[in-house]
């Protein structure tokens, strides 16, 4: 996070959460919680002792289930800093200790290995949640995406079958530093795989599992995951079950028919209708519409492209930034073609897949138009805001607080000493809510006065 002032200063805070918001554009106060990470980072230089000698090997979040990490551990190799966090669900020497407060159940051991080897004494047992507060210029939000639950598929395989792995797997098992060392094993026997198929738009463009919206980057990266498997090994052969392709940036058709003819890639255009496990293998049916037959093809892996939803949180972390959301819960820019970075609230950016989907290129894209914009904001020694905000005359107003609760903006607060409500015209917007709900009609958008708007009728039927 950067706070741009007169002497710039860039503060790294991570394994944190945000939890609240206040102020306006240029002086935003953020309240962050720092949760405890067991480990001191000032004082750990990121050796790597600790968690290549932890006993305790639980699922590894990164590696998708397909491999396991330590206790300690750091959340993938090019974390920055490059640092670890202890995991206190399942260390060992936490369940010890919360054992000793119940005394219930088996006695776990007590390990400590991490504190033992620790060159630089920095494991802290003590350390605890603190809650810092921090004053920002502007905010960028980039909470990328997860993707989609493929379990809801029961024709699928619904997640009972081993072999029937997400696009997103299929990445860890290709990448040299993944559970296998890019090996692409089976993950039911470990042995290597020579056919596989994919399947696309697994929640994408479905309405029946309530996703109906395109997830706009499946049809190339499974072009890219079929050319990568054929690089590592030339005997696999790759099949696509597709919609239909979509292919619209720079040079992206011409990648999918590489795909096609470099990598002997068989697109078959048709949905699958159910998938089953027979003799070791798995029986993959569907049908290809351009011939107008079923088909039935023996496979040793299956892959599903599954379709980008928002991060776990979105909805919330938009309601603390007070900025709009969609129904699918991606945050709403200001403007889709004109304001594409930009949110309704001053100050708040968006980047990457924060607003949609997104691929690489315009995740890059986004994000240097986002500090551009930070940029251009702090660049300026005033701002120019709306001329055409709300105010209250404060002789009707009898300080309710009605337009204060319904302000989607906080831009509305009740004086307390004198019980009038004042408008910070930084904040407004002027969508007139506050002015629809005042009885007394104390609350009035300048340049939409009942005079004026009567007035503007009159000209317009004349």
């Amino acid at each position: 996070m950067v706070d741009l002032g007169r002497h710039p200063k860039i503060t790294l805070l991570t394994y944190a959460e945000v939890q609240r918001v206040n102020g306006f554009v240029g002086n935003f106060e953020v309240e962050i919680r720092q949760k405890a990470r067991k480990v001191d980072h000032s004082l750990c230089i990121g050796c790597g002792t600790c968690w290549d000698k932890c006993p305790e090997k639980v699922t590894s979040e990164f590696d998708l289930g397909l491999g396991t990490r330590p206790a300690i551990y750091v959340p993938f190799p090019q974390a920055v800093p490059l640092k670890p966090v202890i995991d206190t669900e399942h260390c060992r020497y936490i369940k010890y200790l919360q054992w000793q407060e119940k005394q219930e159940g088996k006695k776990p051991p007590q390990c400590l290995i991490c504190e033992k080897l620790c060159p630089t004494q920095a494991i802290d047992w003590e350390q605890e949640d603190q809650i810092l507060t921090e004053n920002f210029g502007a905010i960028v939000v980039a909470t990328g995406f997860d993707t989609f639950d493929h379990s809801v598929y029961g024709e699928y395989g619904g997640g009972r079958y081993p072999d029937v792995i997400t696009s997103m797997q299929l990445e860890r098992l290709l990448n040299a530093s993944g559970p296998t060392q890019g090996e692409v094993l089976r993950p039911s026997d470990k042995k290597h795989v020579k056919t596989v198929v994919f399947i696309s738009c697994v929640g994408s463009r479905d309405e029946r599992v309530g996703q109906p919206y395109c997830s706009k980057a499946c049809c190339m990266y499974i072009a890219k995951e079929a050319i990568m498997l054929k690089e590592h090994d030339p005997e696999v052969q790759s099949y696509v079950f597709y919609m239909d392709i979509r292919a619209g940036g720079k040079d992206y058709e011409e990648f999918v028919r590489r795909a096609q003819e470099e990598a002997g890639v068989l697109y078959l255009r048709g949905r699958v209708s159910k998938i089953y496990p027979y003799d070791g293998k798995l029986i993959v049916r569907g049908e290809d519409s351009l011939i107008g037959r079923p088909v039935e093809i023996t496979a040793d892996l299956v892959v599903l492209a599954t379709g980008m939803i928002p991060s776990k949180g979105a909805a919330e972390l938009a309601q603390t930034l007070n900025i709009s959301h969609n129904i699918h819960n991606f945050m709403t820019e200001a403007h889709v073609k004109l304001r594409p970075v930009e949110t309704q609230t001053d100050g708040i950016f968006l980047a990457g897949a924060a607003s949609g989907p997104r691929d690489i290129p315009e995740s890059v894209a986004q994000g240097s138009a986002a500090a551009a914009k930070v940029m251009g904001l702090f660049s300026k020694a005033e701002i120019t805001i709306e001329p055409l905000v709300a105010y209250v005359s404060e002789e009707s107003c009898s300080g309710c607080g009605t337009c204060q609760l319904v302000c989607p903006y906080s831009a509305i607060k009740v004086d307390p000493e004198d019980a009038v409500a004042r408008v910070n015209q930084t904040l407004c917007k002027g969508c007139g809510t506050c002015s629809a709900v005042c009885s007394a009609g104390a609350v009035q958008l300048k340049g939409f006065k009942k005079e004026q708007i009567l007035s503007m009728v009159e000209a317009a039927l004349k």
